[in-house]
């Protein structure tokens, strides 16, 4: 395309004034085809719908997961008992200490929504970076293309940030008050292998992922429902695919 553009500039040079006129047309259509993506759509609407889509999606999933029981009551992200510790689980249940197992889940959900109150504002620096070919990949791209675009820039940060929220929280809600007797009766079992998870990392990286799973499930609403799509923008971006 750009190869025609000079011909046809190198043919209209002997034109005098006209030339001007035919020049404008020519670089009106280099400019068309520099921001035709293929899909009807300006760059500035895609960088634009997906700014707009991402910080929707982000703020709404923090908001959900940070509220009381954002955690602990929704089946997608509630925070188990850690894996690695299913045997301290079991065994402190067998040693009627099914209510402070109980209580010791429900704080570490509890911590995990402490956490999600500072998620929103580690997402802006990451929306404000999207780039056009980043756009282009996203709106062409899976369900949650967006969500994994975020992930992708903001998990390690999420991870320095959330550590020290965490261990505030766990503070806050005292969850080792509750962790604290079950592991120390578990490990006093002649023959366990001694169990001390690190309850910092563990809830850090839970929360993480519960996050994620709800700004995927806010990106997949805003792509397919169209009332989700609450502004002319995010209509026009996505109301077309």
């Amino acid at each position: 395309m750009k190869r025609l553009v000079i011909i046809a500039a190198v043919a209209i040079a002997p034109f005098g004034s006209n030339a001007q006129k035919i020049g404008d047309i020519i670089n009106g259509v280099v400019d068309g085809v520099s921001n035709n993506n293929g899909s009807g759509l300006t760059n500035a609407d895609i960088i634009g719908g997906l700014k707009e889509a991402l910080t929707i999606g982000s703020n709404n999933s923090s908001k959900k997961a940070a509220a009381v029981d954002g955690f602990f009551k929704n089946p997608l992200i509630k925070i188990p008992f850690p894996p690695e510790a299913k045997k301290v689980e079991t065994l402190a249940k067998e040693l009627g200490m099914t209510t402070q197992v109980n209580k010791f889940v429900m704080t570490l959900n509890r911590a995990a929504e402490t956490a999600a109150k500072d998620a929103a504002p580690i997402f802006v620096n990451a929306v404000k970076a999207l780039t056009i070919n980043d756009g282009l990949q996203i709106l062409n791209g899976g369900d949650d293309a967006a969500t994994v675009y975020l992930r992708g820039k903001t998990e390690a940060e999420l991870k320095v940030k959330f550590m020290p929220v965490v261990k505030k929280a766990i503070t806050k809600v005292q969850l080792t008050r509750y962790w604290t007797p079950i592991v120390t009766k578990y490990n006093k079992i002649p023959g366990v292998i001694k169990q001390n998870p690190n309850l910092e990392d563990y809830v850090t990286t839970k929360a993480i992922e519960g996050l994620f799973k709800l700004i995927a499930q806010e990106e997949t609403k805003i792509r397919k429902d169209p009332a989700a799509q609450v502004t002319s923008l995010l209509q026009k971006v996505f109301g077309k695919k």
